[in-house]
């Protein structure tokens, strides 16, 4: 893979349903600063980036965050359980491109939103990412090479036409024009869901190995994909918030970017937006599933997690393909979306976390790695974490109780499974 091939999978990964469905979510949380929280999330990931680059230099072969964790961690515990967290976090997306995908649907059709009918579009988007899938790798990468230009180029045509017509003006970005008072631990916590619209850099660092000198190319290659999303989801960011207030993409958070494009662009562009975000949210799902699918068999292949076939014949990914649109299917089926996204969020830091953690405390001289940099990355990311958690026991503790519950039971069972005397094997399988 080149390092252009490596950019486009990376930003068609991070431009998926992430600016669809998290504008509105960012904005709820951090009002009439969105733009910036956004900013600042790319900020934070450009930190957390640091290690996966160091990794994937050293070890390019390994690929997947699972050979990271275990040549930090050994083969143990840690390594099993934040491996399942980061796949958690990537089945929990899936959910959320599922449902946003469903949302968007709806308003094409100008449908009342029933939540029996979303859940079913939703389940009904994975099933058909199950079938693209099995279909092999040569379809999976042409539909998402194809798919990634498309959907980057017409989210920055609509960026660009709604803030043309709406004159383009930049005083919404300052908070004195609105009403709503965003507190600073809301707009951290804001920030902590807009991470998610950065977090598929990751998928470059899991095919290190395929690339063309992937000791340097992976690092460039994640910089430019963070650059070029920065660059996109500003535009949307400013773009939402000139053509709608704070109160309005709220009140459509769901399909904000949809109601962004009416004031300015009309009934025709909002049917555009709309077909853009389903191209978006259909092709990330396809991506995104079998991203998962590979780690899944990867942490099979490591003995870190156990494995039942349930009487299914042929190749182990096409088990832990099946397991896979399963659970998003639960999740998309049963979840809402703000749900799904704080889910994902605390799952996907505290592996984060522990990624940082572990480089720091057991890696460091073995890949020359900065220890300011790895001890701001840890820093930036329970910032955003502890403000998320402080905003959500006052507004959903559920979700807090229901992450928390998840996360240890992940542990518990991963302990329970290692002492079963099933003891992984040492070597690591790239």
């Amino acid at each position: 893979m080149t390092l252009k091939g490596a950019v486009a999978m990376g930003t068609g990964v991070m431009i998926g349903a992430g600016i669809f469905a998290l504008t509105g979510q960012v904005a709820e949380l951090a009002g009439p600063l969105m733009p910036m929280a956004f900013l600042v999330a790319a900020v934070v990931s450009a930190f957390s980036a640091y290690s996966y680059i160091k990794l994937a230099a050293a070890y390019p072969s390994a690929g997947g965050i699972a050979m990271f964790l275990q040549k930090a961690y050994g083969p143990g515990i840690v390594t099993g359980a934040c491996a399942l967290l980061m796949a958690g976090s990537m089945i929990i997306n899936e959910s959320l491109v599922a449902r946003t995908f469903a949302t968007y649907t709806m308003r094409a059709f100008d449908a009342e939103p029933s939540p029996v009918l979303l859940s079913a579009l939703a389940v009904a988007l994975i099933g058909f990412a199950y079938l693209i899938n099995i279909a092999g790798n040569t379809v999976v990468e042409r539909i998402s090479s194809i798919s990634a230009a498309i959907k980057i180029g017409g989210i920055v045509i609509f960026a660009v036409a709604a803030l043309w017509a709406s004159g383009i003006s930049f005083p919404a970005v300052l908070p004195a024009d609105s009403g709503f008072e965003a507190s600073p631990e809301g707009f951290i916590a804001g920030v902590a869901i807009a991470i998610l619209a950065y977090k598929g850099f990751t998928t470059i660092t899991n095919s290190g190995g395929e690339l063309v000198n992937p000791s340097k190319n992976v690092g460039r290659a994640i910089m430019i994909s963070l650059v070029i999303c920065l660059v996109v989801y500003l535009l949307v960011a400013l773009a939402v918030q000139n053509n709608l207030t704070i109160d309005e993409i709220i009140a459509a958070k769901n399909y904000s970017l949809a109601e962004a494009s009416r004031p300015s662009l009309g009934t025709n562009g909002v049917g555009f937006t709309i077909a853009i975000a389903i191209i978006a949210t259909a092709s990330g799902l396809i991506a995104s599933t079998f991203a998962v699918s590979r780690m899944l068999t990867m942490l099979t292949e490591m003995k870190l997690i156990p494995h039942r076939h349930f009487g299914m014949t042929g190749r182990l990914q096409g088990h832990l393909l099946v397991y896979t649109v399963v659970l998003a299917s639960i999740l998309a089926a049963f979840f809402d979306l703000s749900r799904i996204a704080s889910l994902g969020a605390i799952y996907y830091l505290v592996m984060d976390i522990a990624v940082h953690w572990g480089v720091l405390k057991h890696l460091r001289e073995e890949i020359d790695a900065n220890a300011t940099v790895l001890v701001t990355a840890i820093a930036l990311d329970l910032t955003a974490l502890g403000a998320f958690l402080w905003i959500k026991a006052n507004s959903d503790i559920w979700i807090i109780i229901i992450a928390a519950v998840s996360i240890v039971a992940i542990f518990l069972l991963e302990g329970l499974f290692l002492r079963k005397g099933r003891q992984p094997e040492t070597h690591s399988h790239s």
